[in-house]
């Protein structure tokens, strides 16, 4: 019988309601799985035949500490992401990689501790740190609001984070499309409403996937999903387990990459028929 862990923590295992679906779903597909917290000192991840990294949603407070275990892991057994994916997509500067491969992303300025912070004049923006998860830290600013949000900026410096300044999307009103691919396949996807449904605030208690819903992507949204997905550099064993895209549409109606999620994306499984059992089918290939 094949072993796979699911990496959580303790965010995870109290927020991932999917969490043991899946535990008992690859169980009942023979398949000796666990859902374990990435940072448990005492867990043989080398006598996994798989790591499969689940819902482990407080990395980003622990960056350092996650990237280390993610190498370690990677050199005993097989995890998915790999060590190397993880470490790209930890931080949302590859969105620059992105633009310049000239896959269709959202507008995004990278502002550095030390650097100068030069903030648009025209039109609503968004600053956030470049390594996030669920909106945190993040907050809308009008045009009015922009000493509020250079003070953002620089509040994010004095924390040692990169800041990044996006034009608010007005047609996030239509819903940010969620695609998602398994096994390199493309899954389902879903549409869900705005997060920063007001300006001038950072909350963090906000829902993250408000109102989701079903979603039938077109052919450009397939398509942008696909070039953002083909960018990714990964390494000798086929495709990646898992893969979210997360797209908004410009003013023209066209779609844009807003976010690559290739670590602990919550996946939707459960709302999607047949999701669970195309992720189970997605691990028994590893």
């Amino acid at each position: 019988m094949k072993r796979v862990a699911l990496a959580t923590d303790e965010v995870g295992r109290e927020m991932d309601a999917e969490l043991p679906v899946l535990v008992a779903a690859l169980r009942a597909r023979g398949i000796d799985a666990v859902a374990v917290g990435w940072d448990d000192p005492g867990f043989d991840w080398a006598a996994q035949d798989a790591v499969v990294i689940r819902s482990t949603w407080e990395y980003t407070d622990r960056l350092a500490q996650f990237l280390a275990w993610a190498d370690r892991v990677g050199a005993v057994t097989s995890l998915h992401s790999p060590a190397e994916v993880v470490r790209w997509n930890s931080d949302k500067t590859y969105l620059a990689e992105l633009a310049a491969a000239g896959v269709p992303t959202v507008p995004t300025r990278f502002i550095a501790p030390g650097e100068a912070v030069r903030l648009p004049e025209d039109g609503e923006i968004v600053v956030k740190p470049s390594v996030s998860a669920g909106a945190r830290n993040s907050a809308r600013y009008t045009v009015a609001q922009r000493d509020a949000a250079e003070a953002h900026v620089r509040l994010l410096h004095e924390g040692g984070e990169t800041a990044m300044v996006q034009p608010y999307m007005e047609r996030i009103v239509d819903g940010e499309r969620a695609l998602v691919f398994l096994g390199g396949r493309f899954s389902h996807a879903m549409r869900k409403g705005p997060v920063l449904t007001d300006t001038g605030r950072v909350d963090n208690a906000r829902v993250p996937h408000p109102g989701v819903a079903g979603h039938t992507p077109d052919t450009a949204e397939l398509a942008v999903a696909a070039a953002a997905l083909a960018t990714v550099a990964v390494p000798a064993g086929g495709p990646l387990l898992y893969a979210r895209v997360d797209l908004a549409l410009a003013g023209d109606g066209s779609p844009v990459v807003m976010e690559l999620e290739l670590i602990e994306p919550n996946l939707f499984l459960t709302e999607a028929e047949g999701g669970v059992e195309r992720f189970v089918e997605a691990v028994a290939r590893l």
